[in-house]
């Protein structure tokens, strides 16, 4: 019932993988702020290759000063850039695409937030319009510490906890925006999805057509106000591939949790699915009966929001590991959760403060 997982590097032909060093995947071309099945991929990855992708902030990193008005400054340029499509050899609809994240590190020394017209969860926007006047724009520059965080001033560091907020792959039929969120990913803004972590996604186009972007430093649930601390990244990838096999919604896992992502609005109906997702894996995939793991997930079962701003909210529900049978059950499918590889060193960094050294905090020098 199960196909190939994993294609073992040895059976790949050599040019498929680099026995050194990965690779290191940039956008050629001007960023993509779509996912779609009719655009061409510019890179082709195959399973079990580790690749490092490159990705700009939501910005592109245009907004870099606190003095900066964001709606002058990004006018009517588009968010979150993303790199990609990548092709995944092999990746036929009706499979799953199965997304090792190993690592996350950051391409400089700083990350931004700031307050956008429109958008947040406590002002108006254009899903939930108000008579009250829109709350002033405003930009946080919060700069990384010795300690590997990241510090506003000298008023509070925010510890280092990575993720990719926009990550997918192509729906079948229609193009959507990067800012989109439902069965093919997009914008879930979910911070279970960094290194450490497997994601699996629905393949509805040939060669999945992957793209990845709107890297965090880190973000509350929620993610209140809109952006996070958005950053410039690099990340470390490795593909596989669950032959005839189809989610209807991303999964994710970890060594100690299983997770499902529902997306909807109102919140209700993000919640909703969500957990029916998770009682249908553990029915599938690990022998319950339906109404048991409903009754299981009642008990010990967890919930929680990753956005509340955008135009389709995303919640995740979750099972730890210890309540599953061991060895993952009769009907269990699924390759577990590979622990993330020992951290790799990223290309050259190219850190870009956005003050000149003499002008930079204190907890910088």
């Amino acid at each position: 019932m199960i196909a190939t997982i994993e294609a073992p590097r040895e059976s790949l032909p050599v040019a498929a993988w680099q026995p050194v060093s990965p690779r290191v995947i940039r956008q050629t071309g001007p960023y993509r702020h779509t996912f779609g099945p009719d655009v061409a991929p510019m890179a082709r990855v195959a399973p079990g290759e580790t690749v490092i992708i490159h990705t700009q902030d939501c910005f592109q990193g245009r907004l870099c000063r606190e003095d900066q008005a964001p709606s002058v400054v990004l006018g009517a340029q588009r968010l979150n850039p993303l790199t990609g499509p990548i092709w995944i050899e092999g990746a036929e609809p009706g499979d799953t695409l199965v997304v090792h994240i190993d690592d996350l590190q950051p391409a400089r020394d700083w990350a931004v937030s700031c307050l956008l017209r429109q958008c947040g969860g406590l002002t108006a926007s254009e899903e939930a319009p108000t008579l009250q006047p829109q709350l002033p724009e405003r930009v946080w520059i919060y700069h990384r510490t010795q300690g590997g965080g990241f510090a506003w001033r000298d008023r509070w560091e925010v510890p280092w906890a990575p993720f990719f907020g926009t990550i997918g792959t192509a729906p079948a039929l229609e193009t959507l925006s990067c800012l989109s969120l439902g069965a093919h990913g997009g914008n879930l803004d979910v911070p279970e999805i960094g290194p450490g972590r497997t994601l699996f996604l629905p393949v509805q186009a040939p060669g999945a057509l992957f793209s990845v972007g709107d890297a965090h430093a880190a973000q509350g649930q929620g993610e209140l106000s809109g952006p996070a601390l958005e950053i410039e990244a690099y990340g470390t990838f490795r593909f596989g591939l669950v032959k005839d096999q189809a989610l209807t919604r991303p999964r994710l896992e970890s060594a100690a949790t299983i997770m499902t992502v529902g997306t909807g609005r109102p919140m209700e109906e993000a919640a909703r699915t969500a957990y029916f997702d998770l009682v249908a894996w553990m029915a599938t995939d690990f022998g319950f009966d339906p109404l048991d793991a409903y009754q299981l997930l009642t008990q010990v079962g967890r919930l929680h929001v990753g956005n509340m701003v955008n135009a389709t909210y995303s919640l995740v529900a979750s099972c730890a590991k210890r309540y599953l049978p061991a060895g993952g059950g009769v009907g269990h499918h699924w390759p577990d959760a590979v622990p993330a590889l020992a951290p790799t060193p990223p290309p050259t960094l190219q850190y870009r403060a956005p003050l000149p050294p003499g002008e930079r905090p204190w907890y910088m020098t």
